[in-house]
């Protein structure tokens, strides 16, 4: 016998599917009057791709969803399916299996199909409405400014951040360290991470043993570009090699710079403009992980959020978040296998690059939730939220050597970044 919940499960499911089906012939039968019937037949499927979309999250699946539309990529993803399916199918049926068989195949093949896409959708629903796991907040940049110190510092004496990044090479790096300290009387559990930077600032290690590395003005000059240029360069090249050398004393240097502040306490690491993901750099760090205690290093394998509103992807697109998120995307799936043969931990996920510098409103709401939701990962910490907040920069970071950081830092961003956190 059929247990009660599962028939009705597919009754909502069959009258959903007569409810699509309806609306397909329904608007297939009003385009047709007004456009040729191969482009008014894609565009009624449509139409009943998206009353099954709605119907089945909001009735059939409703324990899963609560009601709530599944995410939007199902209904792409169910759309471009039963399309392809529904054209191909009949080209590559052979006339051997004679017409009843082919008919029943061409008829229950999309349905079986929609079946498991609305079922994977639904329990995609009900793991996002789960929290499973608690995203660790942190912060990167404390020791950029004097700004960005206060931010950091009071979210972390209000319990709204468990860590924060130290740019050792920053301005004021010392007064951030210090008062940090402090915290940590009162909040044991805060952690510091080594904020790895080769792209601005003064470097660490003498600027004559690294000349390669800086500007006429002795302060780090290459680009994240360029450090993944450099990457693909042969190892052998003589370039590449004078390079290499040089970028171990700075990472040696910056390193023992942290160990100043830190005592020999284990180090977690990650990078400025995530500058430690770049292959070259990756594996000057982990070369360096036994020796220096290097326990842990972020990762920026980041779910694309959903739930979000149209706009928030224009944003995404043009401010190049998306072309970012990719480029991370794939350094650290090529990072992740390397850290772990070289006992490193990592976060199991992560939020921050494809808004990076905005993560404030729906960005920063989605964010939460997607990664609250992700199943915990034997061997990783717990996800990771990252955000840049800071009070209105009160100095100029390019008279310091960080004009890159410059336009960044003086956003109006940083203040609503901080905001943001504050009401968490």
């Amino acid at each position: 016998m059929i247990p009660s919940t599962l028939r009705s499960r597919l009754s909502l499911y069959g009258l959903v599917g007569v409810a699509a089906a309806t609306v397909h012939a329904l608007v297939l039968l009003a385009l047709g009057l007004l456009m040729p019937l191969w482009l008014a037949n894609p565009l009624a499927f449509m139409a009943a791709s998206l009353a099954g979309y709605l119907g089945h999250a909001r009735f059939t699946f409703r324990p899963e969803t609560g009601g709530q539309r599944f995410a939007r990529r199902w209904l792409v993803i169910q759309y471009i399916v039963n399309l392809t399916v529904s054209g191909v199918l009949p080209l590559v049926l052979p006339n051997a299996l004679g017409e009843p068989v082919r008919v029943a195949i061409l008829v229950f093949t999309p349905t079986a199909l929609n079946a498991l896409i609305w079922s994977r959708a639904a329990r995609f629903s009900k793991r996002r409405r789960d929290c499973l796991v608690t995203p660790r907040r942190h912060a990167d940049d404390l020791g950029l400014s004097p700004a960005t110190n206060q931010a950091i510092l009071e979210l972390a004496s209000q319990g709204q951040l468990d860590s924060s990044s130290l740019l050792v090479n920053g301005p004021v790096a010392t007064d951030g360290f210090h008062a940090w300290q402090k915290l940590t009387n009162t909040r044991p559990q805060l952690q510091l991470c080594l904020h790895l930077c080769l792209t601005e600032g003064p470097p660490s290690a003498d600027p004559a043993l690294v000349p390669d590395l800086v500007d006429c003005h002795g302060h780090l000059r290459r680009s994240f570009g360029q450090w993944l240029l450099l990457s693909l360069v042969p190892r052998r090249h003589p370039s590449r090699r004078r390079i290499e050398d040089q970028l171990g004393l700075e990472v040696d240097a910056q390193i023992q710079r942290f160990r100043s502040f830190c005592g020999d306490a284990p180090i977690h690491l990650d990078g400025h403009q995530h500058i430690h993901l770049v292959p070259i750099v990756l594996r000057a760090a982990l070369a360096r992980a036994d020796d220096n205690g290097i326990t842990w290093m972020r990762l920026t394998e980041e779910p694309l959020p959903t739930g979000l509103p149209m706009r928030c992807w224009g944003t995404a697109i043009r401010h190049l978040g998306l072309l970012k998120w990719l480029v991370l995307q794939l350094l650290s799936r090529r990072a992740r296998p390397a850290i772990r043969r070289c006992g490193v931990a990592s976060n199991q996920s992560f939020a921050g690059v494809l808004f990076t510098g905005q993560m404030a409103g729906d960005p920063l709401n989605a964010a939460l939730r997607d990664l609250s939701s992700a199943r915990p990962k034997q061997g990783c910490t717990p996800p990771l939220l990252l955000a840049h907040p800071s009070a209105p920069l009160d100095i100029d970071l390019s008279t310091k050597g960080f004009a890159v950081s410059q336009p960044f830092a003086a956003s109006p961003w940083r203040q609503r970044e901080w905001r943001a956190l504050q009401d968490l």
